[in-house]
């Protein structure tokens, strides 16, 4: 069996989580993912926790798996004809410059082409060119701050905050993903490549107003933007007696019913305020708040015993460090444990969907900093002499093999 993009190449010229977590989903998919890097590499890698190498911090594995790495200096000549040729067998190349860079490498879409006419180009950066943003720098909080998501919490906590998680990078990321597997079908077809942007404020607005347009979906608008229920002061996990947190969502007219019976109210159940989805909205903090103070007369153990076999939607409130030990992620197999040769045991997740018929692998643990240079240039055609003309010079790079106590 054959992973769904066995024979696809794909050469990424991305940094930071946006672009290297977008080709390693295609890298899990079973793309040969080509990552080429500066001789100081991605700058990722130095970010976070390491067990051996200073370039092999945590955040860098956990979005580099499944990829060979190719360290050229693309601001040389050796290093851009180098590029060239590789991508010259290239299917896909991503890069995450901003608008212009590229050019001025002479890495641009027209460069690309004139030596790989199917070739898909995604260039994947803060704003579309087409607007006037489009040449400012971008970055997981600004994104967060533009398109909306920072102010939706000040209207629950008084001020506005970024969510503690890179959503703006890995949301677009999965965009990227979703966009290059589209024009390979396009290509498949038509045999036609092409040009794909994909920028992150454009994404996140996208993805945030699907539930927030709200009033403003019409023309002219018949009442503001966003979705009353998911800005509900007490929309939140409910502390139970003994002081642990459950999330529980008596959402359709059926899990009210339920929960208003097993909790011994039965009378909320026909209340005017929460007679009905549409009531219940009306009335969506005060259905939360009275929600709250039912949960809270019980311990947690009491309300998984009682709700457990119900309808309702309900779960326990899990810490980042709990997810390792979850025992439906456990029994699911999603953890996998990986020995990496040089950093050891290595925990990572899994590609979250099963296919029957042409399952995903990790096929390569993350790649130290040019640990497959040498490789993928002999494969491009370079002779030899070159090469070690290119590793004299820093235009190309091999691992640093000393260990960093």
């Amino acid at each position: 069996m054959t992973a769904p993009l066995e024979g696809v190449r794909v050469v990424e010229m991305t940094s930071v989580v946006l672009g290297p977590y977008a080709a390693q989903i295609l890298g899990d998919l079973g793309a040969d993912i080509i990552k080429i890097e500066p001789p100081s590499g991605d700058t990722n890698r130095n970010l976070g926790p390491y067990r051996q190498h200073r370039d092999m911090a945590s955040l860098f594995i956990n979005c580099n798996r499944n990829k060979r790495s190719l360290v050229l200096n693309l601001k040389a000549e050796h290093g851009r004809a180098a590029a060239l040729k590789v991508i010259e067998k290239a299917d896909v190349v991503i890069h995450n410059f901003r608008p212009g860079a590229m050019e001025r490498l002479g890495l641009d879409y027209g460069a690309v082409k004139a030596i790989n006419p199917e070739v898909i180009y995604c260039a994947t950066y803060g704003y579309s060119k087409q607007g006037p943003y489009g040449k400012k720098g971008a970055l997981d909080d600004s994104i967060q701050a533009v398109s909306g998501i920072a102010a939706l919490q000040q209207q629950v906590l008084g001020q506005p905050r970024y969510l503690p998680t890179v959503v703006a990078d890995k949301t677009t990321g999965l965009y990227v993903a979703q966009a290059v597997m589209a024009a390979l079908y396009h290509r498949e077809r038509t045999g036609q490549g092409q040009e794909i942007e994909v920028p992150m404020f454009e994404s996140m607005v996208s993805w945030l107003m699907v539930e927030h347009l709200w009033g403003q979906t019409f023309e002219p608008p018949i009442g503001t933007a966003g979705y009353p229920r998911l800005m509900a002061e007490h929309r939140k996990p409910y502390r139970c007696r003994d002081g642990l947190y459950l999330a529980v969502l008596p959402y359709w007219d059926a899990h009210w019913s339920t929960f208003c019976n097993i909790a011994g109210r039965p009378e909320l159940a026909t209340d005017p305020r929460f007679v009905n989805m549409a009531e219940r909205l009306k009335n969506i903090d005060e259905s939360y708040r009275v929600t709250g103070e039912i949960i809270g007369e019980r311990d947690r153990a009491e309300w998984l015993e009682r709700l457990g076999d119900t309808n309702v939607p309900m779960m326990v409130v899990n810490g980042l460090d709990d997810l390792v030990t979850d025992p439906h992620l456990e029994a699911s197999g999603f953890w996998q444990i990986m020995e990496h040769p040089e950093e050891g045991s290595i925990r990572m997740a899994s590609y979250p969907a099963n296919f029957s018929e042409t399952p995903v692998s990790v096929r390569r643990m993350a790649p130290r900093l040019g640990e497959h240079s040498l490789e993928i240039l002999r494969e491009a055609g370079i002779n030899e002499e070159h090469i070690q003309e290119m590793l004299a010079a820093g235009d190309t790079r091999e691992p640093e093999r000393e260990i960093n106590d």
